[in-house]
């Protein structure tokens, strides 16, 4: 091989691995369907979120958290009273048209519940399935809601559409109980990714508008795990 050939070879390597950096080792590039589902959508464009509406900044300390303890630290929280949170689904009927996602839409009464996320081994072995060969990761737009006492807490499977305001809303599946949540909260554990596109990850608790929502039409397993409520 002429030093010219091996010149053109090396900088065509070089190019496909500062490409492939880029994208996670373990995943292929994400499809249309993945790029949709895990971004954050707009319920109405007549909606304009403003702090003066009712929303605060709080701060919080001793926190009982799941995952990583966080007693020493202390969190803001972004609260809102239940007047604003209704606001966010004023109007039902334009807000199912604007939140349909190619079946995957909201519908039903609304309540308030606080959100979290979690990461890393409390991803694993998701409960909702006997045996499952699938776990979430932090891209999966995935939760675990309140193990105990939490009387009307959605189920297995089920789908929630989750709004900050009515221009931040995500989908996602509920895999998964979190036992580290206070019996009887109205609590919903995100993955890394969904809480992301709601918030940010420093903020650590927030409270939003839940409600039930239709399966999708296309699906996404990566997001949501099988379809399949058997694990495979």
């Amino acid at each position: 091989m002429s030093r010219y050939s091996l010149v053109i070879v090396i900088l065509f390597a070089s190019l496909y691995l500062a490409f492939a950096s880029y994208l996670p080792s373990d995943h292929a590039p994400p499809t249309s369907a993945e790029l949709k589902y895990s971004r954050a959508h707009s319920l109405s464009s007549e909606y304009t979120f403003d702090p003066r509406d009712g929303w605060q900044t709080v701060n919080i300390s001793h926190l009982s958290h799941k995952y990583t303890p966080r007693a020493s630290k202390a969190h803001k929280v972004n609260k809102t009273p239940p007047n604003s949170l209704s606001k966010v689904f004023a109007n039902p009927a334009k807000n199912a048209i604007n939140g349909i996602f190619n079946g995957l839409k909201g519908t039903g009464k609304t309540e308030e519940v606080s959100i979290t996320w979690y990461t890393g081994h409390d991803l694993l072995n998701p409960s909702c399935w006997e045996n499952s060969v699938w776990a979430p990761t932090d891209h999966s737009f995935a939760c675990a809601v309140t193990m105990d006492g939490w009387a009307s807490k959605p189920k297995c499977f089920q789908f929630l559409e989750l709004c900050r305001t009515e221009k931040k809303c995500v989908f996602v599946r509920v895999v998964d109980s979190c036992a580290g949540c206070a019996k009887g909260s109205k609590h919903v554990d995100l993955t890394k990714g969904a809480f992301a596109e709601l918030a940010d990850l420093s903020e650590g608790v927030v409270t939003v508008a839940m409600r039930l929502a239709t399966e999708p039409l296309d699906w996404v397993e990566s997001l949501w795990g099988p379809k399949n409520r058997k694990g495979w």
